[in-house]
């Protein structure tokens, strides 16, 4: 792909628009090409070959996480992660501020890394529809037994696989409760895969983790306007007090794991593994996808959050 040049007044990231994986890949570029301070990387592919992309904010000790759309039906998530890389960007570039914070300290200080799009072909399934040359066609097709289109009800990856229950934080719990939820196999959601760790988006994800020493993580979903903080009481003290500061600034409400969402998902373990506080921050309310008329206000709500998550 041709790499496309805007003005420097003229906004990258549109957040009106059902942001695809080529959007975002688009727009990873440019915004690489206007600020060749960002750091982009590819941290591994899905199933289908496409780029995981993380992006690096800041070049300072002090290393967070933040990542986006495990759930296809959640891809407002990644619009709202590559905003945040854009405003950020531009705010370092001229030297200004956001919301009183000192952006060009923060750069010094820690280092933000940024998947904005951890299931880039679960989004294009939902929001482009299902093409006949995709591999997976007379599966997919199968696997969705819901008489419902995938734009409704389609959370996994293109393997019918539910990114967020493939990790090995309590998988054998979460695979246990299948079948109470209805689940028999791959499908459009909470299908754990057939063993922990099984697809290549999660590897990617639990790879880049390990390269890296981070302090802070936080999952960017879309459902309720919580956050969720613990995993089997294993988070650490000091994790409680910094879920209630983002709840603080974002107006979310911290809560418990609901039981069918309480094992294997990315945030279980990065705190099983490293004890450190990890989040999952549900964004928005409504049915999933959520309408990109929310997205301003979702943006407003977490950009605090997301510079605190690098200052905490």
């Amino acid at each position: 792909m041709p790499v496309l040049r805007y003005d420097n007044d003229t906004d990258v990231v549109f957040t009106d628009v059902d942001y695809t994986y080529n959007i975002m890949e688009r727009d990873v570029q440019i915004l690489s090409s206007r600020y060749p301070f960002l750091e982009t990387n590819v941290i591994g592919q899905s199933v289908l070959g496409k780029n995981i992309y993380a992006i690096r904010l800041g070049r300072g000790p002090n290393e967070v996480f933040y990542n986006g759309a495990h759930h296809a039906l959640e891809w407002i998530t990644a619009s709202l992660l590559m905003k945040f890389v854009e405003n950020f960007s531009k705010a370092y570039s001229e030297g200004s501020n956001i919301r009183g914070y000192n952006i060009a300290s923060i750069w010094e200080r820690s280092s933000i890394y940024i998947v904005p799009m951890v299931n880039p072909d679960g989004v294009d399934l939902v929001l482009l529809g299902l093409q006949p040359d995709n591999p997976f066609y007379r599966d997919l097709l199968a696997w969705n037994n819901t008489g419902l289109p995938f734009s409704k009800v389609w959370q996994a990856n293109i393997r019918g696989v539910d990114l967020n229950r493939n990790y090995p934080a309590s998988w054998e719990s979460a695979k246990a409760q299948e079948p109470s939820l209805g689940i028999l196999g791959p499908g459009p959601t909470r299908f754990g895969g057939h063993s922990p760790l099984s697809e290549p988006e999660t590897i990617a994800i639990t790879n880049f983790t390990r390269q890296h020493n981070f302090k802070l993580v936080i999952a960017y979903h879309a459902q309720g306007r919580e956050i969720y903080w613990q995993y089997l009481d294993l988070a650490p003290p000091q994790a409680l007090q910094i879920a209630n500061t983002f709840a603080r600034v974002t107006g979310y409400t911290v809560s418990e794991t609901p039981p069918e969402a309480a094992f294997s998902g990315y945030k279980d373990w990065f705190i099983q593994e490293y004890r450190r506080p990890g989040y999952t921050f549900e964004v928005g309310l409504g049915r999933n996808p959520l309408p990109v008329s929310q997205f301003d206000t979702i943006y407003e709500n977490n950009e605090e959050a997301m510079l605190l998550g690098a200052l905490i």
